[in-house]
């Protein structure tokens, strides 16, 4: 599949755009399924664990209004951007109330910016959407989500050179992630990327070498290791994902405290970081 050439200014009309509210309620069976998809690795917590609002008001489309790669397709809300794969680049959130159970959640979703730009595995397009999340009490959670579409892979796979990760961390955690583990997540976010559940999907179509590990997933670890360190949820937690994680593994979750907050990394059985992150608080 070749690239198109699509300048921003065909774009620039989708900024600002704001999708509908969409509301969900935190049920008593989300709350325990999270807990047991992500235990032993999250925070103790009288509300809800942090990291559930990425489960919280999917896309939900019917399912001839999927794309060959699971997600809905292009073209809806989001704008349809002519490259072929998609991934969750990293984010910044801000944490301004917990979220409880059986509480209705509304979420508010702004098109914030749009960016082209050219890398080494060709055209690269960054989209920002915002998210801001409320209760009756108020806004609880307000969120910058950065998504990539990438040009098309080939037999050589996806582009990426990781690099040995050897800094010492203050606090680690190991999180092993097997398949079942996955798949539970996927179904937890509604999330139809083939790339996480569908192996000669991910390994023949998009040219992984195994299912992709979920950007929000390894989110949801640091987010909750930052949080147990302090003793508290950050103010503000930013991350952007480094390298794809892939395959049967178990991952190294660290953390070290710095001057302005806690400073974290996801690194692979194969020694590269795959995920950064900041807490603060």
């Amino acid at each position: 599949m070749s690239d198109t050439k699509a300048p921003i200014e065909d774009f620039a009309r989708w900024i600002g755009r704001t999708d509908a509210l969409h509301s969900d309620i935190i049920t008593p069976r989300l709350n325990a399924s999270f807990r047991a998809t992500l235990d032993p690795h999250l925070a103790p917590s009288d509300t809800t664990p942090p990291g559930l609002h990425w489960c919280l008001t999917p896309s939900i489309v019917a399912a001839d209004q999927l794309g060959l790669d699971g997600h809905p397709k292009k073209g809806g809300f989001l704008p349809p951007i002519p490259l072929p794969r998609r991934m969750w680049a990293g984010g910044q959130v801000e944490f301004i109330s917990p979220l409880n159970v059986d509480e209705t959640v509304e979420k508010k979703t702004t098109i914030k910016d749009i960016k082209w730009k050219t890398g080494d595995s060709g055209q690269l397009c960054f989209v920002t959407v915002s998210h801001d999340y409320s209760t009756l009490r108020g806004l609880c959670i307000r969120e910058d989500q950065n998504i990539v579409y990438r040009s098309a892979a080939n037999e050589t796979g996806p582009s990426f050179t990781p690099k040995p990760f050897d800094k010492k961390f203050e606090c680690s955690e190991a999180a092993v992630i097997d398949q079942v583990r996955l798949f539970r997540y996927s179904a937890l976010t509604f999330n139809g990327h083939r790339i996480h559940y569908d192996h000669p999907f991910a390994t023949a179509i998009e040219f992984y070498p195994d299912l992709v590990i979920h950007g929000p997933l390894q989110a949801t670890l640091l987010l909750n290791l930052a949080t147990k360190m302090r003793g508290s949820i950050p103010r503000r937690f930013s991350f952007r994902g480094a390298a794809p994680a892939t395959g049967a593994q178990t991952l190294t979750i660290g953390g070290q405290e710095t001057d302005d907050g806690i400073a974290l990394s996801i690194v692979t059985e194969q020694g590269y970081q795959s995920m950064s992150g900041q807490a603060k608080w």
